[in-house]
């Protein structure tokens, strides 16, 4: 088993070259574009979803792997999910070879082989930097391509950071680094997340209400994944979700001003941007807001 941590961000459409040369002056192991398709698979009943786990084959240059995720803990754009890879000779399901432990009942489910196909897709181009930062040692990934359902799709354009051996905190200060570009925005949906989405009919999501409920960090969290997911409705066009990212700033405000004075100030001007703001993708790619969000996440992340 590994454990995979990475951060993930959404590119600006029109800043990918941008970002590519500013990622080539790096010292780093450069490896070029290689196209990475993949399958996700599923039962009729969503039975894989239903346990938090997720499984594809991934193909490329004639080789396969088999990858089932399990449970994790995704903090802003920061995913943290046990994950087990299993190669394969053909593109075909193995389930019998992963461990017993990934099962809930300690045993694979009787029947689930059959039950399993093919859900959606995803097909992307993959150009990877390997970098040292601190003490640790960081893969960014830049991905072009599309997430297909069906009849349904949608683009996928974005930027991995994956820690590779290290610490995390070397993660979110590269990570700092890359956002004051204004190009990137943190992303809380993954690729897989997005391709459920479109194989279950790609409806418009709804505004959900707010929870904000218990200690500083569990309403910290809550607000953080409130901010994120309507931000993300506003950007496809639901203008009356600015009302919930405002709502969940005004909370991270209050919070941060109890814990830091200046934190408080910054949270402040924050919300006073995106009150004055008439474009939601000014406002996501915006380096000042883009930064008090990864902020936010690293409080999280550290616990404090």
């Amino acid at each position: 088993m590994d454990q995979e941590i990475e951060l993930k961000f959404i590119v600006r459409h029109d800043g990918v070259e941008t970002l590519r040369q500013h990622l080539n002056t790096f010292c780093a192991e450069h490896i070029p574009p290689a196209q990475l398709l993949n399958i996700y698979y599923e039962t009729a009943d969503s039975w894989l979803r239903r346990h938090d786990m997720g499984l594809r084959i991934r193909g490329h240059n004639g080789q396969y792997e088999m990858t089932m995720k399990i449970a994790g803990r995704v903090v802003g754009g920061l995913h943290q999910r046990p994950e087990y890879n299993i190669a394969l000779e053909k593109p075909e399901l193995a389930l019998e070879k992963l461990p017993a432990g990934v099962w809930p009942d300690g045993a694979l489910p009787a029947g689930l082989s059959e039950q399993v196909g093919p859900l959606f897709s995803t097909d992307f181009h993959r150009e990877k930097w390997l970098v040292q930062q601190g003490e640790s040692r960081i893969e960014i990934a830049l991905d072009l391509g599309e997430v297909k359902a069906g009849a349904h799709h949608e683009p996928i354009c974005e930027l991995e950071l994956e820690l590779l051996s290290g610490r995390v905190d070397d993660v979110l200060a590269l990570s700092a680094q890359l956002l004051d570009l204004g190009l990137l925005r943190q992303g809380s949906l993954s690729k897989a997340a997005r391709g459920y989405h479109l194989a279950q009919g790609n409806t418009a999501r709804q505004i959900k209400p707010s929870a904000l409920s218990g200690d500083d960090n569990a309403a910290l969290d809550a607000a953080l994944a409130h901010w994120q997911y309507h931000e993300e409705l506003w950007l496809r066009g639901n203008a009356a979700a600015k009302g919930e990212v405002l709502q969940a700033v005004e909370a991270i405000q209050a919070i941060a001003a109890r814990r830091d004075a200046q934190a408080g100030e910054r949270f402040a001007q924050v919300q006073q941007q995106i009150a004055a703001a008439d474009d939601a993708a000014t406002i996501a790619f915006n380096p000042q807001v883009a930064q008090a969000k990864l902020q936010l996440t690293t409080w999280l992340v550290s616990g404090h």
